[in-house]
Protein backbone atom coordinates (compact mmCIF):
# COMPACT_ATOMS: atom_id res chain seq x y z
CA UNK A 1 0.00 0.00 0.00
CA UNK A 2 1.55 3.17 -1.14
CA UNK A 3 2.24 5.19 2.39
CA UNK A 4 2.91 8.65 1.05
CA UNK A 5 -0.19 11.12 1.93
CA UNK A 6 -1.43 14.43 0.65
CA UNK A 7 0.41 17.53 2.14
CA UNK A 8 -2.10 19.69 3.87
CA UNK A 9 -1.14 23.17 5.21
CA UNK A 10 -1.02 22.86 9.27
CA UNK A 11 -1.16 26.46 10.94
CA UNK A 12 0.61 24.65 13.79
CA UNK A 13 3.11 22.96 11.71
CA UNK A 14 6.60 23.83 12.80
CA UNK A 15 8.34 22.91 9.49
CA UNK A 16 8.85 25.46 6.93
CA UNK A 17 8.60 24.90 2.51
CA UNK A 18 8.31 27.09 -0.47
CA UNK A 19 7.73 25.57 -3.44
CA UNK A 20 8.82 28.71 -5.81
CA UNK A 21 12.88 28.67 -5.86
CA UNK A 22 14.09 32.19 -5.38
CA UNK A 23 17.32 31.60 -7.40
CA UNK A 24 14.82 31.61 -10.91
CA UNK A 25 13.77 35.10 -10.39
CA UNK A 26 17.10 36.19 -10.28
CA UNK A 27 18.41 37.53 -13.99
CA UNK A 28 21.39 35.44 -15.37
CA UNK A 29 24.17 37.82 -14.03
CA UNK A 30 22.54 37.85 -10.99
CA UNK A 31 22.56 34.44 -10.31
CA UNK A 32 26.34 34.87 -11.41
CA UNK A 33 26.94 37.21 -8.81
CA UNK A 34 25.55 34.51 -6.34
CA UNK A 35 27.60 31.79 -7.42
CA UNK A 36 31.10 33.99 -7.25
CA UNK A 37 29.72 35.11 -3.63
CA UNK A 38 28.56 31.90 -1.98
CA UNK A 39 30.07 28.67 -0.94
CA UNK A 40 28.76 25.15 -0.51
CA UNK A 41 29.76 23.59 3.11
CA UNK A 42 28.61 20.01 4.59
CA UNK A 43 27.59 19.84 8.00
CA UNK A 44 27.63 16.54 10.20
CA UNK A 45 24.47 15.53 12.16
CA UNK A 46 24.46 17.61 15.35
CA UNK A 47 26.76 20.06 14.18
CA UNK A 48 26.15 24.03 14.67
CA UNK A 49 25.42 26.10 11.57
CA UNK A 50 25.32 29.61 13.10
CA UNK A 51 24.76 31.25 16.96
CA UNK A 52 22.50 33.52 18.33
CA UNK A 53 24.16 36.70 18.06
CA UNK A 54 27.32 36.03 15.89
CA UNK A 55 27.87 38.29 13.47
CA UNK A 56 24.81 38.02 10.35
CA UNK A 57 27.48 37.58 7.69
CA UNK A 58 25.65 35.15 5.09
CA UNK A 59 21.89 33.68 4.83
CA UNK A 60 22.06 30.19 4.22
CA UNK A 61 20.24 27.84 1.64
CA UNK A 62 19.58 24.52 2.47
CA UNK A 63 20.60 22.12 -0.38
CA UNK A 64 20.50 19.01 1.80
CA UNK A 65 19.18 17.50 5.11
CA UNK A 66 16.78 18.27 8.14
CA UNK A 67 17.97 21.45 10.12
CA UNK A 68 16.24 22.87 13.24
CA UNK A 69 15.81 27.25 13.87
CA UNK A 70 16.02 27.70 17.75
CA UNK A 71 16.99 30.12 20.30
CA UNK A 72 18.62 29.26 23.51
CA UNK A 73 19.49 30.15 26.91
CA UNK A 74 21.43 27.99 29.03
CA UNK A 75 19.67 24.56 29.22
CA UNK A 76 16.81 25.46 27.52
CA UNK A 77 16.14 25.69 23.99
CA UNK A 78 12.97 27.01 22.38
CA UNK A 79 12.50 25.50 18.38
CA UNK A 80 11.17 27.70 16.18
CA UNK A 81 10.90 25.83 13.02
CA UNK A 82 11.90 23.21 11.26
CA UNK A 83 13.69 23.57 8.14
CA UNK A 84 14.03 21.01 4.93
CA UNK A 85 15.69 21.20 1.51
CA UNK A 86 15.99 24.09 -0.52
CA UNK A 87 14.90 26.40 2.24
CA UNK A 88 16.72 29.72 3.24
CA UNK A 89 17.59 30.33 6.50
CA UNK A 90 18.99 33.63 7.96
CA UNK A 91 16.23 36.01 6.72
CA UNK A 92 15.35 37.53 9.85
CA UNK A 93 18.83 39.07 10.20
CA UNK A 94 18.60 41.55 6.96
CA UNK A 95 17.24 44.67 8.33
CA UNK A 96 18.64 47.68 8.49
CA UNK A 97 20.75 48.56 11.74
CA UNK A 98 21.44 44.72 12.52
CA UNK A 99 24.55 42.80 12.39
CA UNK A 100 23.63 39.43 14.79
CA UNK A 101 22.08 36.59 14.20
CA UNK A 102 18.78 36.13 15.84
CA UNK A 103 18.82 32.70 16.35
CA UNK A 104 20.93 29.53 16.18
CA UNK A 105 20.41 27.05 13.64
CA UNK A 106 21.93 23.30 13.94
CA UNK A 107 21.78 19.73 11.92
CA UNK A 108 19.37 17.10 13.05
CA UNK A 109 20.83 14.94 9.80
CA UNK A 110 23.71 15.35 7.76
CA UNK A 111 23.58 17.74 5.94
CA UNK A 112 24.37 20.57 3.01
CA UNK A 113 24.34 24.52 2.95
CA UNK A 114 25.31 27.24 0.64
CA UNK A 115 26.44 30.05 2.45
CA UNK A 116 25.47 33.47 0.40
CA UNK A 117 27.15 36.78 1.12
CA UNK A 118 24.51 38.70 2.83
CA UNK A 119 25.40 41.66 1.33
CA UNK A 120 25.28 40.28 -1.76
CA UNK A 121 21.79 39.24 -1.40
CA UNK A 122 21.12 42.67 0.24
CA UNK A 123 22.23 43.82 -3.22
CA UNK A 124 19.60 41.72 -5.02
CA UNK A 125 16.74 42.48 -2.69
CA UNK A 126 17.44 46.40 -4.02
CA UNK A 127 17.56 45.94 -7.43
CA UNK A 128 15.27 43.00 -8.52
CA UNK A 129 11.87 43.74 -7.24
CA UNK A 130 9.89 39.99 -8.19
CA UNK A 131 12.89 38.88 -6.07
CA UNK A 132 12.03 41.26 -3.47
CA UNK A 133 8.25 40.28 -3.15
CA UNK A 134 9.22 36.51 -2.79
CA UNK A 135 11.60 37.01 -0.29
CA UNK A 136 8.64 39.08 1.83
CA UNK A 137 6.28 36.09 1.28
CA UNK A 138 9.04 33.70 2.60
CA UNK A 139 9.02 35.90 5.92
CA UNK A 140 5.47 35.90 6.32
CA UNK A 141 4.74 32.43 5.60
CA UNK A 142 7.00 31.98 8.32
CA UNK A 143 6.36 34.18 10.90
CA UNK A 144 2.36 33.34 10.14
CA UNK A 145 3.55 29.39 10.94
CA UNK A 146 5.56 30.47 14.46
CA UNK A 147 2.83 32.20 15.01
CA UNK A 148 0.80 29.10 15.22
CA UNK A 149 3.73 27.08 17.06
CA UNK A 150 3.72 29.07 19.96
CA UNK A 151 -0.08 28.83 19.87
CA UNK A 152 0.78 25.38 20.20
CA UNK A 153 3.41 25.27 22.97
CA UNK A 154 1.16 28.13 24.91
CA UNK A 155 -2.84 26.78 24.64
CA UNK A 156 -2.79 22.96 24.21
CA UNK A 157 -2.48 20.21 26.58
CA UNK A 158 0.32 17.18 26.17
CA UNK A 159 -1.45 15.10 23.95
CA UNK A 160 -2.53 18.18 21.60
CA UNK A 161 1.40 19.03 21.04
CA UNK A 162 2.63 16.12 20.39
CA UNK A 163 0.13 14.99 17.90
CA UNK A 164 0.82 18.20 16.57
CA UNK A 165 4.95 17.52 15.75
CA UNK A 166 3.92 13.59 14.60
CA UNK A 167 1.50 15.21 12.29
CA UNK A 168 3.66 17.96 11.20
CA UNK A 169 6.70 15.91 10.71
CA UNK A 170 4.52 13.17 8.62
CA UNK A 171 3.17 16.36 6.51
CA UNK A 172 5.67 18.32 5.51
CA UNK A 173 8.81 16.64 6.44
CA UNK A 174 8.45 12.80 5.49
CA UNK A 175 5.42 13.24 3.86
CA UNK A 176 4.65 9.62 4.51
CA UNK A 177 2.80 8.35 7.48
CA UNK A 178 5.74 5.86 7.97
CA UNK A 179 9.02 7.78 8.59
CA UNK A 180 12.24 6.92 10.48
CA UNK A 181 12.92 9.72 13.35
CA UNK A 182 15.73 11.30 13.22
CA UNK A 183 14.90 12.96 16.08
CA UNK A 184 16.02 12.08 20.04
CA UNK A 185 13.27 11.97 22.24
CA UNK A 186 14.65 15.01 24.28
CA UNK A 187 15.02 16.83 20.72
CA UNK A 188 10.80 15.90 20.69
CA UNK A 189 10.79 17.11 24.35
CA UNK A 190 12.30 20.27 23.02
CA UNK A 191 9.95 20.86 20.22
CA UNK A 192 6.76 19.93 22.21
CA UNK A 193 7.91 22.28 25.68
CA UNK A 194 7.58 18.70 27.49
CA UNK A 195 10.40 17.00 29.19
CA UNK A 196 11.66 13.98 27.71
CA UNK A 197 9.99 11.53 30.57
CA UNK A 198 6.51 13.00 29.42
CA UNK A 199 7.38 12.69 26.00
CA UNK A 200 8.11 8.70 26.48
CA UNK A 201 4.95 8.42 28.03
CA UNK A 202 3.07 10.46 25.79
CA UNK A 203 4.40 8.14 22.75
CA UNK A 204 3.56 5.16 25.00
CA UNK A 205 -0.16 6.11 25.24
CA UNK A 206 -0.59 7.03 21.94
CA UNK A 207 1.10 3.75 20.60
CA UNK A 208 -1.35 1.81 23.64
CA UNK A 209 -4.29 3.51 21.74
CA UNK A 210 -3.63 2.66 18.10
CA UNK A 211 -2.77 6.16 17.03
CA UNK A 212 0.82 5.13 16.08
CA UNK A 213 2.74 2.28 16.03
CA UNK A 214 6.92 2.33 17.11
CA UNK A 215 9.92 0.67 16.52
CA UNK A 216 13.54 1.80 17.81
CA UNK A 217 13.52 5.18 15.31
CA UNK A 218 10.58 4.12 12.88
CA UNK A 219 7.30 5.79 13.66
CA UNK A 220 4.05 4.91 11.28
CA UNK A 221 0.83 7.27 12.17
CA UNK A 222 -1.86 4.68 12.24
CA UNK A 223 -4.90 6.70 12.83
CA UNK A 224 -4.18 10.53 11.00
CA UNK A 225 -7.78 11.57 11.48
CA UNK A 226 -8.02 10.59 15.57
CA UNK A 227 -4.46 12.42 15.71
CA UNK A 228 -5.68 15.41 13.72
CA UNK A 229 -8.94 16.13 15.88
CA UNK A 230 -6.28 15.24 19.41
CA UNK A 231 -4.44 18.46 17.56
CA UNK A 232 -7.33 20.23 16.47
CA UNK A 233 -9.35 19.89 20.59
CA UNK A 234 -5.86 20.50 22.67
Amino acid sequence: MDQNIETKSLSHCSAFEFEKSWYDLLTEPEKLLIDENSVSIGFKKGETVCKLGAFASHIYFLEEGLVKVYLEEKNNNLILMLSTKNNLLGLAAVYDGNNKMPYSISTYTDSKLRMIDIQIFRQLLKQNSNFAYHIINLLNESTAQIYGRFYSLTQKQLHGRLADILLCLSNKIFKSRSFDLPLSRADLGDLTGMSTESVIRMMNEFKKDGLIDMECKKIELLDVARLERISEFG
